[in-house]
C-alpha cells in the first residue's frame, strides 16, 4: 500500500453548508499544522477533538474559519493518521484550501475510492463492505439503502467467513491424509466430507435465492407502461408520480417519446417508462417514439399492458407483444372504469387513472410482481452484488465437482484442488483472496473523496 498523505474534497462540489475536507496519511497532522492556525498544535492533538481556527495561505492571509477534526491511528475510518476540515461551502473555499495544501508537497490528491480502499486494506472492513460503501452513497430508495446498511454492517461477510472456515477445515484434513497416506491413517470420513460439503452448499444455495431480491432492492424495477395510443397511460404515470409530468390528451399520438420517471412503492425503486401508443404510423417522428417503446418494453422486468372500456380488447396487440418478451412479465390493466365497461374484459387489475379507483391495487400488485413472495430482515444475508453471485455460484461449481470425486472415491489431491478452489472463490467475496485488477475494478467505480 502507498504510504503517501492524499486530500480530496469528501463532500459534493457545489454550494452547501459546509465542505468537508478530508486528509489521510503519515503527514496529515504535519501538513494540517502548515496552514492551521488555532489554539493548539494539530500534532500534538488527541484523536477524536475538535478544534477551531483558520486555515491561511502561505503568506498568511486568512482563507476561511474552519473546525479540524483530528482521528488518529489506528482509530480512524483508513485506519491511518487522518483529519478532516469543514469549511464554510464555497467551492471556491475548498478548491483553494485544497491547493494550499498540495503546495506543500508531501501531498497528492485522492485517486476514486482510495480512503474506502485504505480502509480495506488496513483491515478496518472487508471488501464485501468497501462495496457496500459506494452502495450507500448512491442508494435512490429506502430498500436499497437498507440493503447496502445490511451489507456494510457485516452480514453477509460473517456469513460467507462461516462458510469459508467450515471449508477450510475439511480442506486441511483431506491434506492432512496425504500427507500420511503411508500410513493409511483417516482423519476424516467419507459420510463426515459428504455431510460438510452438503452443508455448505446448502447455505450456498440460500444465498444465491436471495440474489433475486438483492438485484431489486439494489438496482429497482423497469416498468414499461404499454397500449394502444389514448388508453390513459400518460394518466396512469401522472397518478403514480403525483404530478402533470405526462401530456395527456384525447389525440392518439401525443406521446412521441419515452418519458421516464421514478417512484417509491414501499421502499421499493420504480422506474416508470411511459411509451408512445403501439400502432402503424407514418409520422417519422411518431415512427420513431414507437421504435423507443419497443426498446423499452424489451428492456423491461414488468409490463403494464394497458388496455381501456371504451376501445375494448387489444388482443392482437398483445400477441405481438408476447413475441417481444415472457408473458410472467405482463400485467393486464383495464383502465377507465369510471365511464363503465361495455363487456367482460380480462384484467388483472381494473383502474380509473382519473378517479383513482383502483390504483392502490396496481400499487400493490407491482410490489408483489417484483419481489414475489421472497421476504428478508434487516437481519438477514443477502446477495445484491453480481461480482459476490457470480463467486458463490464458482464455489458451489467446485463444490460439487469436490462431492462427485468423493463418492466416487477420486484421489485426494483431486478432492483437494476443488475444496480449495471453493475456499478462493468464497474468499474473493470478502477480500481474504484478491487481485489487484479486482481491487481497482471496484475502487476505480467510487467518486473521488470517498
Amino acid at each position: 500500500m502507498k504510504e503517501d498523505t492524499i486530500i480530496a474534497l469528501a463532500t459534493p462540489p457545489g454550494v452547501g453548508a459546509i465542505s468537508v475536507i478530508r486528509v489521510s496519511g503519515p503527514d496529515s497532522f504535519y501538513l494540517a499544522d502548515k496552514l492551521f492556525r488555532g489554539k493548539s498544535k494539530i500534532i500534538n492533538s488527541a484523536s477524536h477533538t475538535i478544534h477551531y481556527g483558520n486555515i491561511v495561505d502561505s503568506n498568511e492571509s486568512h482563507i476561511d474559519d474552519v473546525l479540524i477534526s483530528v482521528f488518529r491511528a489506528p482509530n480512524s475510518y483508513t485506519g491511518e493518521d487522518s483529519v478532516e476540515i469543514s469549511t464554510h461551502g464555497n467551492p471556491l473555499i475548498a478548491q483553494k484550501i485544497i491547493g494550499e495544501f498540495l503546495k506543500l508537497g508531501k501531498i497528492r490528491l485522492a485517486e476514486p475510492g482510495e480512503f474506502t480502499k485504505r480502509a480495506f486494506l488496513n483491515n478496518k472492513i472487508d471488501l464485501s463492505q468497501a462495496e457496500a460503501v459506494a452502495d450507500v452513497i448512491h442508494a435512490r430508495s429506502e430498500a436499497s439503502l437498507r440493503g447496502a446498511r445490511n451489507q456494510l454492517d457485516g452480514l453477509l461477510s460473517k456469513k460467507v467467513g462461516k462458510l469459508r472456515e467450515s471449508l477450510v477445515n475439511a480442506t486441511s484434513f483431506v491434506e492432512l491424509e496425504l500427507d500420511f497416506a503411508e500410513e493409511d491413517i483417516e482423519f476424516v470420513n467419507t459420510d463426515e466430507l459428504l455431510k460438510r460439503i452438503d452443508e455448505i452448499i446448502i447455505e450456498i444455495d440460500s444465498l444465491l435465492e436471495t440474489y433475486n431480491i438483492g438485484k431489486i432492492i439494489r438496482d429497482g424495477v423497469n416498468v414499461a407502461l404499454v397500449g394502444k395510443p389514448n388508453v390513459g397511460k400518460s394518466s396512469i404515470l401522472n397518478y403514480l408520480i403525483n404530478e402533470s409530468r405526462a401530456i395527456v390528451s384525447d389525440i392518439p399520438g401525443t406521446t412521441r417519446d419515452v418519458i421516464r420517471e421514478e417512484i417509491s412503492i414501499d421502499g421499493i425503486l420504480f422506474r416508470l417508462f411511459d411509451t408512445a401508443g403501439l400502432r402503424e404510423s407514418e409520422n417519422p417522428i411518431e415512427e420513431e417514439g414507437i421504435r423507443r417503446s419497443r426498446e423499452a418494453l424489451r428492456n423491461a422486468d414488468i409490463i403494464l399492458f394497458v388496455e381501456d372500456t371504451q376501445q375494448g380488447s387489444a388482443r392482437d396487440l398483445l400477441d405481438s407483444i408476447l413475441n417481444l418478451t415472457s408473458g410472467d412479465k405482463i400485467v393486464r390493466v383495464l383502465n377507465k372504469i369510471d365511464l363503465g365497461e361495455k363487456s367482460h374484459y380480462d384484467a388483472d387489475v381494473k383502474i380509473s387513472a382519473k378517479t383513482g379507483q383502483g390504483m392502490n391495487d396496481l400499487s400493490k400488485i407491482l410490489v408483489k410482481k417484483a419481489i414475489g413472495t421472497e421476504y428478508y430482515t434487516e437481519k438477514s444475508a443477502i446477495v445484491t452484488n453480481i461480482r459476490h453471485y457470480t463467486c458463490l455460484k464458482k464455489a458451489r461449481e467446485s463444490l460439487l465437482n469436490a462431492r462427485d470425486s468423493v463418492i466416487n472415491k477420486i484421489s485426494g489431491e483431486f478432492i483437494s484442488v476443488d475444496l480449495r478452489n471453493a475456499s478462493i472463490s468464497l474468499g474473493e467475496i470478502i477480500g481474504e483472496v484478491t487481485t489487484d485488477d479486482i481491487l481497482n475494478n471496484i475502487f476505480m467505480k467510487f467518486c473521488i473523496g470517498k
